[in-house]
């Protein structure tokens, strides 16, 4: 059996957990299994409407946003659950490992395929921060995967059917040893964590006064706005705007970088994005490597024809 969750945001079920859906449709076909998903009761009716067309047996509604891997935990025992799927994301990020040490299942993160066998468990994943891929078996007979859904072609869903609809009213006693005093909200960018599209500038741009393109152009494809290390170590950017290695790893369907070299420690950053486009004056620049379309050409030149053209 299949137990899934389905992270949501503002009331809404997120693209990468109805991807999320399909895949566990897919994976239910292959080995003739049933689905269970989890979602926070903050959806409505519409939302639920949109989970009908991936053949859910049953659908736990809970209330608890601050105890998610709690739920997901009594869950699965009540549940008997032998595959539990999250989407490969920050939030599940920090899921996976609780749940693992919870239930003592043998976890297996960013897979990008449907798993060839359950018995044993052989899944794909991306290793190395995206430059490899491993082919990993699991004796044990209880998994928790994470699927990084933009590696993953989902199909057209036509065909509806009922499920049976659970509240899962437990609350969970807070036991953290930390209190939050203060919080502060960007009302006005899109988060990195979530957005479909990224644009990113580096050291090309040669100054932080050339930011406005750049801003304009995510304005334009409603994206967020990153950098490279070099730019946030310059102060032109602010720090949470760095992908990298030792920034942000974000995985986008769309990451446009404008003139940024490219190096390793970048790409480790950015390589799990759908789509990469790069552009840059330097035609041998490493970016161009994890590129799947490519401009050589001034950012100052090419940047402004692409804004003329998106307004028309």
């Amino acid at each position: 059996m299949i137990l899934t969750f389905f992270e949501t945001k503002n009331g809404l079920i997120k693209k990468s957990s109805l991807i999320l859906a399909d895949y566990c449709k897919r994976l239910k076909n292959k080995f003739n299994l049933n689905i269970i998903g989890i979602v926070s009761n903050e959806i409505n009716e519409t939302e639920e409407e949109k989970l009908k067309f991936f053949e859910i047996s049953k659908l736990y509604k809970i209330q608890e946003k601050n105890a998610i891997a709690n739920c997901i935990a009594d869950i699965a025992k009540k549940e008997n659950s032998q595959i539990i799927i999250l989407s490969h994301t920050y939030e599940s990020k920090y899921i996976l490992p609780i749940l693992s040490s919870k239930l003592d299942y043998t976890c297996v993160s960013n897979t990008i395929e449907i798993p060839k066998n359950i018995s044993p468990f052989e899944i794909k994943r991306n290793a190395f921060s995206g430059k490899a891929f491993e082919n990993t078996e699991i004796k044990e007979e209880k998994v928790i995967i994470s699927v990084n859904t933009n590696s993953y072609s989902s199909s057209d869903n036509e065909n509806k059917s009922e499920f049976t609809l659970v509240d899962h009213n437990e609350s969970y006693e807070n036991n953290k040893q930390f209190e939050i005093t203060n919080l502060e909200k960007q009302s006005s960018k899109i988060n990195l964590r979530d957005a479909e599209v990224v644009v990113s500038g580096g050291r090309g741009l040669k100054g932080p006064e050339n930011w406005n393109m750049i801003e304009e152009l995510a304005s334009i494809l409603n994206a967020a706005t990153a950098c490279s290390k070099p730019v946030s170590d310059l102060n032109w950017r602010p720090h949470e705007e760095h992908v990298g290695q030792t920034g942000k790893t974000i995985s986008p369907e769309l990451y446009i970088a404008i003139g940024i070299s490219g190096a390793i420690q970048h790409a480790a950053g950015v390589s799990s994005s759908k789509y990469i486009l790069s552009i840059n004056t330097d035609k041998e620049a490493p970016i161009f490597k994890i590129s799947d379309y490519g401009i050589v050409g001034d950012a100052f030149e090419v940047v402004p024809k692409i804004i003329e053209e998106l307004k028309k």
